[in-house]
């Protein structure tokens, strides 16, 4: 299934989409200096045309490499950017003219930058987001010690935002926008500077948020692991334009992308004898890498290694999803010449 192809029927389909884009776009005027006194006016087109539908209880992957147009796109969801063209609901709603309407509504977790007061404890800044958005007190106090809890955040609350590592103030983040019990969550790369355990933890939470309070998320990120274990649906964006729309074992196959097996032996050995299509890419010293169809499990490949040969560890390695993105965006630009 082709980006434009897959795009184009959601699209298509009924209206009634919690999230609507219809030829949305954002073009900026940039002025570059071209000599002494002199500077020439150009139009950057940062998104160009994307019509998607995100119903409400979805949890979408929306992806691209830097500077494809992703920040764009929710910054024109959240209302801090108008659209240029084409048409955007948010819940029934115009991002860019009811703006503090929508903000009771959805909850945003911006990567690097915070959402948090820099110079005050957690505590206070979660207190300010209890005035602000006017939360019932029960509700705060309920929602305040469940988020608390379940980020593990309990021994940090007292601790000024500026002290914060980056993984624990992106928790402290995710914390601060659901405090209001938003309908939609925007999360642009929320595992950033986590360890394994505690990205394995904000996953858990956010697949629990999903699943019991049927939060609509729509998720940014470079990390393709979090892609797997939370969406069902990813949608990628590059040059402004969506590119693809559909589960994401369709992406790998479009991209033809592969993932990686590391396998440390106890001695130098000649390349391992891997079954088609998976082949050995890489071997230095007793250390091999072997490339396979990241579509496929690393199962089977793995079980055979482990009888054969004298293993000691190994480690799957994903696609990258800038890659992966350039082949597709190749293989187009290659069929638009043809």
């Amino acid at each position: 299934m082709s980006g434009s192809e897959s795009g184009s029927s959601r699209a298509g389909g009924p209206e009634g989409g919690f999230i609507e884009l219809d030829g949305v776009e954002k073009v900026f005027e940039v002025r570059k200096k071209t000599g002494f006194m002199k500077r020439e006016r150009r139009r950057v087109r940062a998104v160009d045309s994307i019509s998607f539908r995100v119903e409400r209880g979805e949890m979408v992957g929306y992806i691209g490499p830097n500077g494809a147009g992703k920040s764009t796109t929710i910054k024109m969801l959240t209302g801090i950017l108008t659209p240029s063209a084409g048409r955007l609901r948010v819940a029934g709603i115009d991002p860019s003219r009811e703006r503090t309407r929508l903000a009771h509504r959805i909850g945003v977790v911006f990567g690097q930058r915070t959402t948090l007061w820099w110079d005050l404890p957690l505590l206070d800044s979660y207190r300010l987001m209890h005035r602000m958005y006017r939360i019932p007190d029960a509700r705060y106090r309920e929602n305040l010690d469940r988020l608390v809890e379940l980020l593990d955040l309990g021994d940090l609350l007292d601790v000024p935002v500026r002290q914060l590592s980056l993984g624990q103030r992106m928790r402290g983040d995710i914390v601060a926008a659901l405090l209001h019990d938003p309908e939609v969550l925007y999360l642009d790369e929320p595992t950033i500077g986590l360890d394994v355990i505690s990205k394995s933890k904000v996953r858990e939470f956010l697949r629990e948020l999903n699943t019991e309070r049927g939060t609509t998320v729509l998720l940014t990120t470079h990390d393709l692991q979090d892609i797997e274990q939370l969406c069902r649906r990813v949608m990628v964006i590059d040059h402004g334009r969506l590119m693809y729309d559909g589960a994401l074992a369709g992406l790998h196959e479009v991209g033809e992308s592969e993932r990686t097996l590391v396998v440390d032996l106890e001695r130098e050995l000649p390349p391992i004898d891997a079954p088609a299509p998976a082949r050995v890419v890489r071997v230095e010293g007793p250390r091999q890498w072997l490339a396979f169809p990241a579509g496929e499990s690393a199962a089977p490949l793995v079980a055979r290694i482990a009888a054969e040969y004298p293993l000691v560890d190994l480690s799957v390695r994903e696609p990258d999803i800038e890659a992966v993105i350039a082949t597709m965006y190749g293989e187009q630009a290659e069929r638009a010449i043809s």
